[in-house]
């Protein structure tokens, strides 16, 4: 796995990088094969607060965590800890759909998950007397049922998920409530 490493307010020592790179390596046990893309390790320092994100792209998932606390190292390893459990419910969501479903190909959907994100910003100054669209993000929608889209919610991190429902073929919303649960934004 290719681990691009950065620091916001920080200098990336040598020490540090090796540490990133031996933690974050532990995910290649759950490959078959290790992965080809190309992840980013963004470490940063604010007010004392060390954070720690780290994104990495798979074909049809995209694994992020992120983890804040008082130690550097402290953040690495909780990463590190919430990557694992992504990619193992993950493994598991797929597991068992497999065994319910029976066959491969009902695992994996030709389209991509969300094609390429194209993210357009507009730095323009914000009048106070308009409402103003200040991000535009376009992405594709992969046909996916609701546990589904809850899952990839989950994996990137996000309160809420756009995607097709697979059962209507309507554009719905899940979203995380403040209670935990989760609800959903469905047509009529």
């Amino acid at each position: 796995m290719n681990l691009s490493i950065r620091g916001q307010q920080i200098e990336v020592t040598d020490a540090l990088r090796d540490y990133v790179d031996k933690k974050l390596s532990r995910l290649e046990k759950y490959f078959d094969a290790p992965p080809t893309s190309d992840g980013t390790v963004t470490l940063s320092v604010a007010r004392g607060i060390h954070t720690v994100e780290v994104t990495i792209p798979l074909p049809g998932l995209l694994l992020r965590a992120e983890d804040k606390s008082d130690d550097m190292y402290a953040s690495v390893d909780a990463v590190v800890d919430k990557l694992e459990r992504q990619i193992r419910k993950h493994k598991t969501k797929l597991n068992r759909r497999f065994r319910q479903e029976g066959s491969l190909k009902t695992l994996f959907v030709e389209e991509p998950v969300d094609g390429a994100l194209i993210v357009d910003e507009d730095e323009s100054l914000i009048d106070d007397d308009k409402l103003e669209v200040v991000r535009t993000k376009r992405f594709t929608l992969k046909p996916m049922d609701v546990e589904e889209a809850i899952l990839q919610m989950d994996l990137l991190g996000h309160t809420f998920f756009v995607f097709s429902n697979i059962d209507t073929r309507d554009v719905n919303v899940v979203y995380r409530r403040n209670d935990g649960r989760y609800g959903l934004i469905a047509q009529d």
